[in-house]
């Protein structure tokens, strides 16, 4: 008994005998309660979480970097400049340094993907993960992005709303960005001409954005119309369908 509650319990339970399963109920609940703190539990889930966040876009990047070795485009460039640095004279050493050509093999591979790691800058979803961007940072960051979006917001609005000011080419594109409901690695990871066109088309004005919407579903539903393997879904919806039982007599 030399835990408070414990004590009001039992004195509880002196004044109120009748009471029998209510104070089984605290009995057991406290015996059997778990000893762990909860905020340990929460820090040790957020670690594990963090962890697998990063391992997990490492392997995202390394597999970006992979298929970007084996595209003819980028492998060219990369093995030009790696001929212009030496890099590929050095892996074919005569003399008691020679190799075998596997080991040649695999050492060229390893330099075009430096090169290409080094020049090719990856954007979005493949982008080379940084530490900052997993639950840990971003949790213990929270405040931080708080008050700076509180600061740009005021900002917004003082130049934009009270002020009256045009748009810049970075505002510009942020106004494009909400409008297609995409995340910033998304819009980031399209290519330098599309948002060139997007700045030509003037999409960051809400009715010129909604034409270009019409004109986007429009061109995907003549794609999906002649694409094969869409009419054939098409057909089998009109024949069969997803909800059809045929019952075949012997």
């Amino acid at each position: 008994l030399q835990d408070e509650e414990t004590r009001k319990d039992y004195d509880y339970m002196l004044d109120h005998p009748e009471e029998y399963y209510r104070h089984y109920y605290h009995y057991y609940s406290r015996r059997l309660a778990p000893k762990v703190d909860v905020r340990i539990v929460i820090l040790v889930t957020v670690c594990a979480i963090s962890m697998f966040q990063f391992f997990s876009w490492w392997s995202s990047y390394n597999e970006a970097i992979n298929y970007l070795a084996t595209v003819p485009k980028y492998r060219i460039q990369a093995t030009e400049i790696a001929r212009q640095q030496g890099l590929l004279n050095k892996t074919k050493e005569k003399g008691k340094n020679r190799r075998s050509k596997e080991e040649i093999r695999e050492e060229e591979e390893e330099i075009i993907k430096d090169i290409i790691k080094n020049k090719i800058d990856i954007k979005g979803g493949y982008q080379k993960p940084k530490i900052y961007d997993i639950l840990l940072f971003q949790i213990l960051l929270a405040p931080f992005y708080l008050c700076k979006y509180v600061v740009w917001y005021c900002w917004w609005i003082y130049c934009f709303t009270i002020k009256g000011q045009e748009y810049g080419v970075e505002e510009k594109l942020y106004i494009i960005r909400r409008y297609m409901k995409m995340s910033q690695s998304q819009f980031d990871s399209l290519e330098d001409h599309q948002r060139e066109t997007f700045l030509e088309r003037q999409l960051w004005i809400r009715e010129n954005y909604e034409v270009y919407k019409r004109e986007q579903e429009e061109e995907l539903k003549k794609k999906m119309a002649m694409d094969p393997r869409w009419k054939r879904y098409r057909r089998w919806m009109k024949n069969e369908g997803p909800g059809r039982l045929t019952f075949i007599d012997d």
